[in-house]
């Protein structure tokens, strides 16, 4: 196999669209609130004419991951398969925000390394169990302490905390548009997005 670069170099991309690309990588327990922040940080991304592309961890497994199970290997080719979905939109000029329990450090670390350095934002969605536990939005909790479900991260399975993410939010101070807006400033210094909406 031969490889060939791309068509449209994504450079060129980010110069026509007027923003660059990145990835922003939303990790934390189940009920923390990673994906209820990433779709309000896209709908305020996208009303200032920003490309964005959300990765949920839900809808991928009902399709690109529907045939891996919740094993330690399964999660490492979960995160790993989504790693390389993730660059792809990337390449095409996109921010693309990823959330994902993604319980490992080294699976996170290597979906970093296929990103240019300083476009790669890891935003620990930080909240105590009980909180998460008393939220259950998905009835995860509810169903490990019936002895229904195995394996749930931060309860029989290990969550790794990110050592050093680039954003730490924790829900249960902060309101989902304050987080929205830590988060775009944080794209805004990184030079990713323009400092004012459009």
């Amino acid at each position: 196999m031969v490889w060939e670069g791309l068509n449209i170099p994504r450079e060129t991309r980010e110069e026509a669209q007027g923003h660059g690309a990145a990835v922003v990588w939303f990790t934390g327990l189940s009920g923390s609130g990673k994906t209820t922040i990433a779709r309000a940080l896209e709908r305020q991304l996208f009303h200032d004419g920003v490309r964005t592309m959300l990765l949920d961890g839900d809808y991928v497994r009902h399709g690109l991951n529907g045939d891996l199970g919740f094993s330690p290997e399964d999660r490492r080719e979960n995160v790993r398969r989504v790693g390389e979905v993730a660059r792809l939109f990337f390449e095409a000029g996109s921010v693309v925000l990823c959330t994902f329990v993604s319980p490992y450090r080294a699976d996170r670390d290597r979906v970093r390394s296929l990103i240019p350095e300083g476009r790669f934002v890891e935003v620990f969605v930080d909240v105590d169990l009980e909180v998460a536990r008393a939220r259950d939005p998905k009835g995860l909790y509810a169903r490990s302490q019936a002895g229904d479900l195995e394996g749930l991260t931060g309860v029989d399975a290990p969550y790794q905390a990110p050592v050093a993410p680039e954003v730490t939010v924790e829900t249960r101070d902060v309101t989902v548009e304050e987080s929205v807006e830590s988060l775009r400033r944080a794209l805004v210094e990184a030079g990713v997005v323009p400092g004012g909406s459009r």
